[in-house]
């Protein structure tokens, strides 16, 4: 009996207890990203979920019916395309015949005008010749009235041919202009490009919208609460549940000033845990506070009256642990054992 009394004076004075300590784990919320009505809750609290599997269901009917009209929109570029490549090359065909023929007419209206204005150059000849006979009583004034006539017609036959020139040369400008239609239609198809990729990215933004309303476990973990039932609606950011990590736990401890000199990052420490009586657990001292946790109390402790009691500050700390079989579960109250060597 004395040397057990011996042995717990002993560790009295060389080791330094903690009992402010409890288990520690990241709590994660997730939420969710897109409005609507939730369909399927497909977890409870407290169980253990593996990474991507489903949590909750959110309403995807409109998300869906999005989609589909965006498949049938895009869908339907490569047929726009295709019609107006055929608009193009028929376009192309008739009016490059077309341009051919006007300006093959337009050459034999040139043609003609010239035989035109020789006939009438001929005519004028002639009538002067016989104008002259008839002065000098050779011929008689009949035949200067023919002649004339004949000038008159070959000068009519000049203006008509000339008038076909210039109905050839619009003509040309016609098929000329109604070829521009080709660029229109050009432009036309180049503009599905862009039209075709905005759609490719809005059915891109509408498939991650559908694929956010199954909301899914971003690791293995296991869920803490449940914050929303089937049937509620649910708006973007609202919190759905509560989950942890039970592989990734620590435990966090505040020590008395007097004694953080005993636990220096990198340390070594026993951890007990007062529902596992008998356990111990080997830990590690990782991080250590650099303010004391009166320094973050939300209520200020002011002291007007100008009395003080000085009353020993406390340092966090945190300590990484294994964790053993799931053993060790957030807000167990723990004790933290370090060796008080300096």
């Amino acid at each position: 009996m004395l040397g057990l009394g011996g042995r717990w004076l002993h560790r009295q004075f060389t080791h330094i207890v903690v009992t402010d300590a409890r288990i520690a784990a990241d709590m994660v919320v997730v939420s969710s990203r897109l409005p609507g009505w939730v369909t399927a809750v497909e977890v409870a609290e407290g169980d253990a979920v593996r990474k991507g599997a489903v949590l909750v269901r959110v309403d995807d009917r409109e998300s869906r019916a999005q989609a589909r009209e965006l498949e049938a929109q895009l869908a339907g570029v490569p047929l726009r395309r295709a019609e107006i490549d055929a608009r193009i090359a028929l376009a192309d065909r008739q009016t490059r015949s077309e341009v051919a023929v006007q300006r093959a007419n337009v050459e034999a209206t040139k043609a003609a005008l010239a035989a035109a204005k020789a006939q009438r150059v001929l005519a004028a000849a002639e009538h002067e010749r016989i104008v002259d006979l008839v002065r000098l009583g050779m011929v008689t004034p009949l035949r200067q009235d023919q002649t004339l006539a004949a000038l008159e017609t070959a000068r009519q036959q000049v203006s008509i041919a000339e008038a076909n020139l210039q109905r050839a040369h619009a003509s040309v400008a016609q098929a000329q202009a109604a070829r521009e239609n080709l660029q229109v239609l050009s432009r036309q198809r180049a503009e599905l490009g862009p039209e075709e990729e905005r759609l490719r990215a809005v059915r891109a933004r509408a498939q991650f919208d559908l694929e956010d309303r199954v909301v899914t476990m971003p690791f293995d973990g296991v869920v803490n609460r449940l914050f929303v039932d089937r049937g509620e609606y649910v708006v973007p950011g609202q919190r759905l549940l509560m989950a942890h990590d039970p592989a990734r736990v620590r435990v966090d401890a505040n020590v008395k000033e007097t004694d953080i000199r005993f636990f220096r990052p990198g340390k070594p420490v026993a951890v007990t845990v007062d529902a596992l009586p008998g356990r111990t657990f080997q830990g590690t001292v990782e991080r250590v506070g650099q303010a004391a946790t009166s320094e973050f109390a939300l209520l200020p402790n002011p002291n007007p009256s100008g009395n003080f009691t000085k009353i020993t500050q406390r340092l966090p700390i945190r300590v990484a642990v294994r964790q053993i079989d799931g053993l060790l579960k957030p807000g167990m109250m723990v004790e933290v054992e370090a060796v008080a060597d300096d």
